[in-house]
C-alpha cells in the first residue's frame, strides 16, 4: 500500500481528501454500468464524487468533526485509478447508524483502544450502495475488488488501530466481504415498493380497509390549517429556500441530536452540482414554509434524508415525508421509497421489513471472537424480526384454498 510499482502491478493508495482522486477518476469508478457510464452520473447518487466532495468541502465530514478521510484508490503502473473506496478514520461512532458503541466499551473496559476505528460508509446516510466501487468494466473486477478488500484490512494493521467497518454495504459486495473473513452483521429498514401503481390510491387498494382509512385520515388531517404542499427541485432550489429548509433542519437536528451533522454550506455545494437529484418537499402554512423534507433521487429510487419543522401539526411528519414520496415516485415511475434508519411506524403505511448489511474486520482475535459470537445471534433474532413483521404488513391478506 502506498508502494513503488513495478510493470503490470497495482497498488493502493490512501487520500485523505476525495479531491485528490478527483471527479473524473472517482466517478469513473463509481459508474458500476456502462449505462450508468452513458449518463454521467451513478445510480446510486451518494457514491456519486459530487455528493462525498460536498461534505468534505463544507467541514461536514472532516477530521475536525471526527471524520477523517482515508479514501482508497487502487492504481495500474500508469497511475490510473481502477477502482476506489470510501473511508474514514472515526474518533466517535456519530452518523453512522450501524450502532457499534457497546463493542467500543466492552473493548475498552478489557484494555483495548477502539477509537479511532476504520469506516467505509457514506456520512450521515443510512442508505445501501455499493463500497467496492470498481469501475463497469467486467475485466479484472474480482482482483480490483480483492485490492480494495485487502487495503483496508491492511490499512488497519498499518494504523494500528482496533476495526474496520463497511457499513451498508450491498448484498454483493457484502458477500465478497464475509467471503475474506469479515464478520457479517443485519439489520432491518423500511422501504415503500412501487408495484407499478398509477395513483396513490391505487396503492391503498391493496391496503385492509381499515388501515385505508387510516392513512386517508392521516393524509387529510396533515394538509388542514391551510396547510400546503409544494416539490422542489433543479433550479427552484434557491439560496432562500435553502435558508429556510436549514432553519427546519436546526431546528429540529438540535432537539434530536443535540448537534446537527450537516453545515449550511453543504447544501448550497450539493445543490450547485446536483440540483436535479435533489427533491425538497416544503409544507407551507398559509403561504408561509413551516415544515420540509430532503431526498436526494436515484434511477429507481427515491430516498428520504433529514426533516425539519418549526411548527408541530398531526400527521405532518408522515405526510412530508412519507406519503409524498411515495406520490412523487409514482408520478415519477421510481420503484422504490427508501425513507431511512429504523421506524417501525413506517410498516403501518405500506413500507416492508428490508435487511441490510455491514461488514466488520476485528484486528484482535479474541475480540473478534466476541463480536462474531454476538454476531451470531443477533442475526438470528433481525431474521426472527423480519419474518414476525412480513406477517404484519398492513396489506390485504390473500386468501389460500386447499
Amino acid at each position: 500500500m502506498d508502494g513503488s510499482k513495478s510493470a503490470g502491478q497495482i497498488v493502493v493508495r490512501v487520500h485523505s481528501a476525495i479531491e485528490d482522486i478527483g471527479l473524473e477518476s472517482w466517478n469513473s469508478c463509481a459508474f458500476l454500468s456502462e449505462k450508468e457510464k452513458k449518463r454521467g452520473r451513478p445510480d446510486n447518487p451518494f457514491t456519486d464524487y459530487r455528493f462525498l466532495h460536498a461534505l468534505e468541502a463544507s467541514g461536514s465530514a472532516r477530521a475536525e468533526t471526527g471524520w477523517y478521510p482515508q479514501h482508497l484508490a487502487v492504481e495500474d503502473e500508469d497511475g490510473t485509478v481502477l477502482a476506489v473506496m470510501p473511508a474514514y478514520a472515526k474518533s466517535h461512532s456519530q452518523g453512522e447508524y450501524i450502532f457499534d458503541h457497546a463493542w467500543a466499551d466492552a473493548f475498552e473496559r478489557a484494555g483495548g483502544r477502539y477509537y479511532p476505528k476504520l469506516l467505509s460508509a457514506i456520512p450521515f446516510t443510512p442508505v445501501t450502495g455499493p463500497r467496492l466501487l470498481v469501475g463497469p468494466d467486467e475485466k479484472g473486477r474480482t482482483d480490483k475488488a480483492n485490492a480494495l478488500v485487502t487495503g483496508i484490512a491492511g490499512l488497519v494493521e498499518r494504523l494500528d488501530i482496533s476495526s474496520a467497518h463497511i457499513n451498508f454495504a450491498s448484498e454483493a459486495d457484502a458477500t465478497h466481504l464475509t467471503d475474506s473473513g469479515f464478520l457479517l452483521r443485519t439489520d432491518c429498514q423500511f422501504h415503500w415498493k412501487n408495484n407499478s401503481f398509477s395513483t396513490f390510491d391505487a396503492f391503498m387498494e391493496t391496503l385492509a380497509s381499515r388501515k385505508r382509512k387510516q392513512l386517508r385520515k392521516e393524509r387529510r388531517q396533515a394538509l388542514e390549517n391551510g396547510i400546503s404542499i409544494d416539490w422542489i427541485t433543479g433550479s427552484d432550489l434557491t439560496e432562500s429556500v435553502w435558508d429556510r429548509f436549514f432553519d427546519f433542519y436546526i431546528d429540529t437536528g438540535a432537539r434530536k441530536w443535540g448537534r446537527p451533522y450537516l453545515t449550511r454550506e453543504f447544501f448550497s455545494l450539493v445543490s450547485e452540482t446536483m440540483a436535479d437529484q435533489i427533491l425538497l418537499v416544503m409544507a407551507k402554512r398559509d403561504g408561509y414554509p413551516i415544515a420540509g423534507a430532503l431526498n436526494f433521487l436515484g434511477e429507481t429510487a427515491i430516498y428520504g434524508r433529514h426533516w425539519g419543522c418549526v411548527e408541530d401539526h398531526p400527521f405532518l411528519h408522515f405526510e412530508v415525508c412519507y406519503y409524498q414520496a411515495i406520490d412523487y415516485a409514482i408520478a415519477h415511475g421510481l420503484k422504490v421509497v427508501e425513507a431511512g434508519a429504523q421506524g417501525g411506524h413506517k410498516l403501518a403505511r405500506g413500507y416492508e421489513p428490508v435487511t441490510t448489511r455491514s461488514a466488520h474486520f476485528i484486528a484482535n482475535p479474541s475480540f473478534r471472537s466476541a463480536v462474531a459470537n454476538y454476531l451470531e445471534d443477533e442475526r438470528r433474532h433481525v431474521a426472527r424480526e423480519a419474518e414476525y413483521l412480513s406477517e404484519r404488513t398492513p396489506f390485504k391478506k390473500m386468501l389460500t384454498i386447499t
